[in-house]
């Protein structure tokens, strides 16, 4: 898990290109600058710069078998987290950039599957949730939940780095939760 401190690597991450290009290192493994650019569509060499933006703080790294234009990268996995009370203002700030950034990919692709979900079988419909709940907590049941939701989440995050411990019927599936107090 990846405690972040540092504004910088924090702002790293708060560009909608380097969402798309997480996502499809992840999701599909070691990729040429020219070969993200194709499927994000986007260029190569601004591609090229913003991995290397990313490499800087670790998010992604060289993948054995190429050299210059034609060097693989690929994504590093591990879990993020930030905003932690008592942060520096400007960590909060970048932390709050990131957020915003990943809530407006995460809804874009929630919108998505609702639009194509038809096209899917019976079986991944099902599984599909869409979940809404309010209900009264304290401080230590909410971080109770956020613990038990986050060490869910990576105990597969292994599948990530390594496609042989992918089971035959897995998907990469798309995960977002959140408990805030809310108004009353």
């Amino acid at each position: 898990m990846r405690e972040h401190t540092d504004p910088q690597a924090l702002r790293a991450l708060a560009h909608p290109l380097r969402m798309k290009l997480l996502q499809e290192l992840a999701l599909r493994g070691p990729a040429t600058a020219t070969e993200l650019a194709e499927r994000v569509g986007d260029t190569a060499p601004n591609c090229s710069w913003h991995l290397r933006q990313l490499a800087k703080y670790g998010y992604v790294e060289d993948a054995p078998g190429g050299q210059g234009r034609r060097r693989p990268w690929r994504f590093v996995p591990a879990g993020n987290r930030w905003g932690t009370p008592g942060e520096p203002p400007e960590v909060t700030a970048a932390g709050d950039a990131v957020s915003e950034v990943m809530l407006q990919y995460e809804v874009g692709e929630l919108r998505s599957w609702r639009e194509r979900r038809g096209k899917h079988d019976a079986e991944w419909r099902q599984a599909a949730f869409f979940d809404q709940s309010v209900t009264w907590l304290t401080p230590d049941e909410l971080d109770e939940i956020g613990a038990k939701v986050q060490e869910m989440w990576l105990r597969h995050l292994d599948r990530l780095a390594d496609p042989a411990l992918r089971p035959d019927n897995a998907r990469p599936i798309r995960l977002l939760a959140w408990g805030i107090p809310a108004e009353h």
